[in-house]
């Protein structure tokens, strides 16, 4: 059964990052077929949320939804994480260098705070979700707010508890990052950024390698 009730947002949104979460990881193999009813069912919600969190999902790519055929899940094979990591890199290291040179003192101090809080959280995804967003938003861009916002969700909602041991290493990149913003060197900034999220891809295409023959293990 899965914990879609613990997920907070809407009841689209939760049920597409549910889905989006289990094509990401690969326990939704490409070419499986999706049973609206028994999607609704698991879910406990009417058809419409679940009916719209699959239309989502095919705007993004990762399931073909037609109107005989039903819902065929496209979903990602590992070189495809690689590209796609590629892109949220690039942008997430434009944005580290861009805060470098318009972030304010009150905005670093809450990137202080906010990469200290995510040691011990409860919650690690949404703390690390909080630090990135703040960084972000310090680039001064909403352009390229816009670009990101579409990019992480490349991000399976399960990555940590997927990959554990990337916990200290993501603390670690995160005070080296911080480091990096606070001498106002933007080129180590993007650099680190970059590094990070490719980092997390590479991660995630080994994982779908490693689980290519359709055994994934749940998430713990």
């Amino acid at each position: 059964m899965s914990d879609f009730k613990s997920i907070g947002g809407t009841v689209r949104a939760r049920a597409a990052n549910e889905l989006r979460d289990r094509i990401l990881t690969g326990r939704l193999r490409p070419g499986s077929r999706l049973d609206l009813d028994e999607v609704t069912r698991e879910f406990g919600t009417s058809r419409t949320p679940v009916r719209e969190a699959l239309l989502e999902l095919s705007y993004e790519g990762l399931v073909e939804v037609a109107p005989r055929s039903g819902i065929t899940v496209i979903g990602i094979t590992p070189d495809d994480a690689v590209d796609n990591f590629a892109v949220l890199a690039a942008l997430a290291g434009k944005a580290a260098e861009w805060a470098t040179a318009r972030i304010t003192a009150e905005q670093l101090a809450e990137l202080h705070d906010l990469a200290s809080a995510i040691e011990g959280a409860d919650d690690v995804v949404e703390a690390n979700r909080r630090f990135h967003r703040a960084l972000n938003l310090a680039s001064g861009s909403p352009r390229l707010l816009t670009y990101l916002r579409q990019a992480v969700r490349v991000v399976p909602a399960s990555y940590f508890r997927l990959f554990p041991e990337k916990k200290e290493d993501s603390q670690r990149q995160h005070a080296a990052l911080l480091d990096a913003i606070s001498s106002g060197d933007g080129v180590a900034a993007r650099t680190i950024a970059e590094a990070h999220v490719l980092d997390a891809g590479a991660a995630l295409h080994q994982w779908l390698l490693d689980h290519a023959d359709g055994d994934v293990p749940l998430p713990t």
